[in-house]
């Protein structure tokens, strides 16, 4: 079978760009032959979800081995996978309570494997284990955290084929092919290729599907930017929040950049798209986040926020979508609501980008910065717009506006930006940014290089002039300027 990986040696915490790359290219070349006719953005659900079933099967495997073989009296050739169900039961209500949830023997990944060839009820074995697994954490502290995490991984579409020996040939494949990749073992701490395939995959779908792929993800050097900027000068952080988390790949920036217990109470998000919502919660599982370490919840942040008995927040990062349609003044309840209230009047019904951002001003914590990219127009827009940035400066919550170079995310050309904002400011000015020009063409979208984003980094922090590139403005000549905050208009060219 074409899509079988070769051999991939990793023997370091990190894979190094050679095994990256290949691993990279086997993944999705495995992606791409298993499909089938299946378009890919709908195909992802499977790569993805049955990622997530073998990570989820070694982790628990590694960790119950790893408990039984360094016991007092234990079995130093103690191996979970080779365990009878009735024997592993014994061990259940610890285990869920530990890590989340439990998996008995005959339904780790592994062994499903085994027998898959020979299953000729294989949809309906997944589809139980499945089952199986979410059903564990019910009545747990974890139920939330587990369920409907695999939603989408439909066993029985038609997707996969118009009968029951179609599909299941399909299926087949597709656990040889994710059990072929050689992705280490979890002793050898290279636990981060799995967090790395995922989000590898979610990039090239994001990019392969057009005007959707943005929804779901954040390119990554635009994600640890924001990041940065966030945390500039911590070492720690207390918790970390995105009112519009996607695929979650901004809140993971920050468990990559401070190592994930530097974030001590952990990782908050909202996503309102069912799909995507799922996708958010695996990625945190498969960067080792655990369960009681984050809370993604399904929703709309602005008319149903979920997290309000954990607000604030010391770093807010998000990249809200792009003028999108709200209820705005038509909900006489939200003119009300402590989010929207201190600006006086409400983003407009067609544009709800400046509700996003009193929301995140609102939950933003006294000592916290918060970074949003924001599209261009909500900078120089006139009526209610221009209202809510008068007030976001004539309060001195805007730190800096950067400009960022065109084309850089999926689904849209456009030069976005981002708005930092902080509610504690040693000056009365804000920093404008022009990094349009600063970017590398790589394939078809523009990237911004280590060296790009460091530029952008320092200047941030320096907060001084810089010829051509950054300018900082009193917000006097601002309020002078009717509250245009658009970089072009304070930065030469």
């Amino acid at each position: 079978m074409s899509s079988v990986a070769p051999e991939i040696e990793v023997t370091e915490t990190r894979l190094n760009p050679n095994q990256r790359a290949e691993l990279h290219k086997t993944i999705w070349r495995m992606a791409n032959d298993l499909r089938g006719s299946v378009d890919g953005w709908d195909f992802k659900q499977y790569v993805l979800g049955m990622l997530f079933y073998r990570y989820i099967s070694e982790n628990l495997t590694e960790y119950l081995n790893e408990q039984e073989r360094t016991a007092a009296d234990g079995d130093p050739d103690f191996d979970y996978a080779q365990l009878s169900n009735q024997d592993a039961e014994f061990g259940r209500e610890t285990t869920v309570d530990d890590k989340g949830f439990f998996i008995l023997p005959s339904d780790l990944f592994i062994n499903v494997r085994q027998h898959a060839r020979h299953d000729e009820n294989l949809n309906e074995t997944l589809a139980q284990v499945f089952r199986n697994i979410e059903g564990s954490a019910v009545g747990h502290q974890s139920e939330y955290d587990l369920k409907g995490l695999f939603d989408d991984l439909d066993v029985n579409s038609a997707k996969l084929g118009n009968s029951v020996i179609k599909r299941n040939e399909k299926l087949v494949k597709l656990l040889e092919a994710i059990g072929d990749l050689n992705l280490g073992r979890f002793a050898d701490n290279s636990i981060d290729a799995f967090g790395d395939a995922y989000e590898y995959l979610m990039a090239m779908y994001a990019s392969q599907a057009g005007k959707s792929g943005g929804e779901y993800f954040t390119p990554q050097e635009v994600s640890e930017l924001l990041a940065r900027i966030t945390i500039a000068g911590k070492t720690e952080v207390n918790k970390v929040y995105d009112p519009a988390c996607g695929s979650g790949s901004l809140l993971l920036q920050f468990a990559k950049i401070l190592g994930k217990d530097k974030v001590h109470q952990g990782f908050y998000g909202q996503e309102i798209n069912l799909t995507t919502y799922n996708l958010a919660r695996i990625n945190m599982f498969l960067h080792d986040i655990n369960y009681e370490k984050f809370d993604i919840a399904h929703g709309d942040t602005l008319t149903d926020p979920h997290h309000m008995d954990d607000e604030p927040f010391e770093a807010i990062v998000s990249n809200p979508p792009y003028s999108t349609k709200w209820e705005g003044d038509a909900n006489p309840l939200l003119i009300d609501d402590p989010r929207f209230s201190p600006a006086g009047v409400l983003a407009p019904k067609s544009k709800a980008d400046l509700a996003f951002t009193m929301h995140i001003l609102s939950w933003l914590a006294v000592n916290g910065t918060a970074a949003i990219v924001e599209f261009p127009g909500v900078l120089y827009r006139g009526g209610a717009e221009q209202k809510i940035r008068k007030y976001l400066v004539d309060n001195n919550y805007v730190d800096t506006v950067i400009q960022l170079p065109p084309d850089l995310f999926f689904g849209t050309s456009i030069g976005t930006c981002i708005i930092v904002l902080k509610k504690s400011r040693h000056d009365n000015s804000i920093l404008f940014v022009d990094a349009s020009a600063g970017f590398e063409r790589q394939g078809n979208k523009n990237r911004l290089t280590p060296d790009h984003r460091q530029k952008i980094f320092a200047t941030v922090t320096a907060r001084k002039d810089v010829e051509h590139f950054a300018t900082l403005v009193e917000n006097t000549q601002i309020a002078d300027n009717d509250y245009n905050i658009a970089v072009s208009s304070y930065v030469e060219a």
